[in-house]
């Protein structure tokens, strides 16, 4: 006879659970974080060097005093050691710098830059941290896209920066502008950051990071799409060459990961490393040879628009003090002597060596490119094995691969690539994400597992959903 009961074996009921007032205002903070590094140059062209300073300098200290108060689980044994290591070596020439005011200046905002991109690995889970890169890069274009328009439709010609309109009368060689107000008449837009080649490198981290969040079935799918086409719409606008070469080498990545997800049997990795070393030697000696060909059919000299010559430059100097180097300094600060009139393009001086391994060399010798090298190797390695791993912790071995590993691998291409032809992965968003990254890989090396993604749960309103 069945017998009734007040006492029911399943779980009383519960509201679901929700984000905390605090973790939306942290995670609000953290997209201002990540969308600063994205900006860039466009904070000194808008507002002045004082103004970016007292940006970098108060934004780094709010992270600072919230690291403190927060005190999230960092498990400091997995930290990105050789980036440390590099940053040490870098504070170090403090000492013999031929250039101890440039050094200063810009050790300040090396230190800043790695302070908060660990800051915002640390208090973020993987789906938390891809949901605010997409969340940054969102502001970032829409603001280069609408600023294009007011230039073009409001403002009525070009633009130098401080919002200064240009004398009349006066021919400007077209890099010193803010925007040329080419949005209507096919040439090349420059969106907030007063140069092409970065707006064609964050349109393209946010053609990568849009499409992940669509695999991971992220919500609101269709405006996800519709961002991808506005990375891609500002990405073809900007003509960069090099960034295109970049978006070459994230698809071979990409094909690559995929493939090497198939592979079912012990050894058939072994064959496509094999076929894919062949493919890339072949690739760049065929890169070489036909250089000419290949960079005027994109519109661009053969020397990579005179960066041939600042390399010539930069390695007469740079073998002069071939161990330790002259002394950090990354961005080169024109105002100090050293630099100023030292290399000059367009009338304007030059601010980098257009090459990171070049730079890193001239600037701390071959000690330093040891440790950039071992650092970007520990990267890449780390994500490349993050990307084309199975998640597994346990006896289960066929969960299934989740998209958002494939960020890390993703953007180290880019930045490899991208540290070819310019310093960027030295500085701005190209230091940021690869401490980022690195620190979070160690941090947690599987997506939702581990004390580093699970403690936030609760204040992030997730729940133990399996992977995506």
């Amino acid at each position: 006879m069945a017998v009734h009961t007040n006492h029911p074996v399943a779980a009383p009921p519960h509201a679901p659970a929700r984000e905390t007032t605090g973790h939306l205002l942290l995670r609000g903070w953290c997209i201002f974080v990540i969308a600063a590094a994205l900006a860039g140059t466009a904070w000194l062209v808008a507002f002045g060097t004082p103004a970016a300073a007292i940006v970098a300098i108060a934004s780094g200290l709010v992270s600072g005093i919230l690291w403190a108060v927060l005190r999230p689980g960092v498990q400091w044994r997995r930290l990105p050691w050789y980036a440390l290591l590099y940053v040490v070596w870098a504070v170090a020439s403090l000492i013999w710098t031929a250039y101890p005011e440039a050094t200063a200046l810009t050790l300040l905002l090396l230190l800043t830059t790695t302070v908060q991109a660990m800051f915002v690995g640390s208090v973020l889970t993987w789906r938390e941290l891809v949901r605010a890169i997409a969340s940054a890069l969102k502001w970032i274009l829409m603001l280069s896209i609408l600023f294009e328009l007011w230039v073009s439709l409001l403002w009525g010609g070009p633009i130098l920066p401080g919002f200064q309109r240009p004398d009349p009368g006066v021919t400007y060689d077209p890099i010193v502008y803010w925007s040329r107000d080419n949005l209507f008449d096919g040439g090349r837009i420059q969106g907030i950051f007063g140069n092409a080649n970065p707006l064609a490198y964050v349109a393209l981290l946010g053609m990568i990071v849009f499409a992940v969040r669509f695999a991971a079935r992220a919500p609101r799918r269709l405006l996800l799409g519709a961002w991808f086409l506005l990375a891609g719409f500002l990405f073809v606008r900007a003509g960069s060459a090099t960034a295109t070469l970049a978006a070459a080498a994230v698809v071979v990545v990409l094909v690559t990961v995929l493939l090497m997800r198939r592979t079912r049997r012990a050894g058939e990795r072994t064959r496509y490393y094999l076929a894919y070393a062949v493919v890339a030697l072949g690739g760049l000696t065929a890169l070489w040879l036909f250089r000419d060909a290949l960079f005027s059919a994109l519109g661009r000299s053969s020397d990579l628009t005179g960066r041939e010559g600042i390399w010539t430059l930069v390695w007469e100097e740079a073998i002069q003090h071939p161990i330790i180097g002259w002394g950090f300094s990354t961005p080169w600060v024109p105002s100090d002597p050293h630099f100023e009139g030292w290399i000059v393009d367009h009338g304007q001086t030059v601010m980098q060596a257009h090459n990171m391994w070049l730079d890193v060399f001239f600037q701390l010798g071959g000690i330093g490119l040891i440790l950039i090298a071992a650092a970007m190797l520990a990267f890449v390695w780390r994500s490349w094995f993050f990307a084309v791993d199975r998640p597994r912790w346990d006896l289960v071995a066929d969960r299934p691969y989740s998209p958002i590993t494939l960020v890390p691998t993703l953007v180290g291409a880019v930045l490899l690539v991208q540290g070819l032809a310019e310093s960027g992965p030295l500085l701005g968003w190209g230091w940021f994400f690869v401490i980022l990254l690195a620190f979070k890989i160690k941090q947690a090396p599987l997506i939702g597992r581990g004390p580093s993604e699970q403690r936030l749960v609760g204040e992030q309103g997730e729940t133990t959903r399996p992977l995506r």
